[in-house]
């Protein structure tokens, strides 16, 4: 039995990946998280230097006859995260982080600008999860702090709510809005 030491070899260092990886620009990102991890990891992470989003709702539960207002995730089992190739692999190490949503097998960044849009609209009033909506005649906003947002119109107790969902992520949260603050979006 022939015995070889094993030869010494560089490791590439983060900081000099080429641009294609990413590593220039940091670009949001979504995070799958184990259910019920979602606040645990966003504290953990910016403890770590990694900019995270948590959106979060008001929610009345009711324990022994008590009822209390709790925060809950707006999308529960994700945490948004900032960074450049770097502070993604920081975000991977975490052990409640599964993997972050990816499609063709490499991780897909957020539209520039969506959770900027998303802060804004939860800093106007309250929003509420949800139920993922399938593709349907699309509308904008065309005035007002949402202005460029785009989701599904509905009615809902004679009041006009636009839906908003997130694709990458299959979830979707509702809005209050006035009709004459609406158009139709060219698909």
């Amino acid at each position: 039995m022939l015995l070889t030491q094993a030869k010494p070899c560089s490791i590439p260092n983060i900081d000099s990946a080429p641009v294609w990886l990413g590593a220039d620009s940091p670009l949001w990102y979504a995070a799958y998280t184990l259910p019920r991890h979602e606040k645990t990891v966003a504290e953990q992470l910016g403890l770590r230097q990694v900019e995270t989003y948590l959106p979060l709702y008001l929610s009345a539960r009711r324990w022994a006859g008590r009822r209390s207002m709790i925060q809950l995730p707006l999308f529960p089992g994700y945490v948004f995260v900032r960074g450049s190739l770097k502070e993604r692999i920081r975000a991977l190490e975490h052990p409640s982080v599964l993997r972050l949503v990816t499609f063709g097998g490499r991780p897909a960044p957020l539209p520039d600008g969506e959770i900027e849009r998303l802060r804004a609209a939860l800093d106007l009033g309250k929003a509420e999860p949800f139920p993922f909506l399938l593709p349907g005649k699309q509308i904008r906003v065309k005035a007002g702090p949402l202005a460029g947002l785009e989701g599904r119109i509905l009615r809902r107790k004679g009041r006009m709510r636009l839906v908003v969902s997130i694709d990458a992520i299959q979830q979707s949260i509702i809005f209050d809005l006035d009709a004459s603050d609406l158009e139709l979006a060219v698909n």
